[in-house]
């Protein structure tokens, strides 16, 4: 039993290390930068949607995220929440 609390405990702090979604990266984002890069950076988008040509994205949750809205495929407004 313990040998398997250690495998799991392991396997959650890799999974959790492995995140791209870090203040360090967040910080990379810039305005104008295309949609594609800012995928590349921190990952997928965990949730899109488009409203009168501006597509706002979600990557996160309510503890901890990053909005990106973008205009034509380019960032046009960013921010973040609790990154670390």
């Amino acid at each position: 039993m313990k040998i398997r609390s250690v495998v799991t405990m392991g396997l959650l702090l890799t999974m959790l290390g492995c995140s791209k979604l870090t203040l360090e990266n967040y910080s990379k984002i810039t305005v104008g930068m295309q949609y594609d890069e800012v995928s590349r950076l921190i990952g997928p988008p965990d949730e899109c949607d488009d409203v009168m040509g501006v597509r706002n994205c979600l990557w996160g949750d309510e503890t901890r995220s990053v909005n990106v809205s973008f205009v034509a495929g380019k960032v046009l407004l960013f921010s973040s929440n609790n990154l670390k």
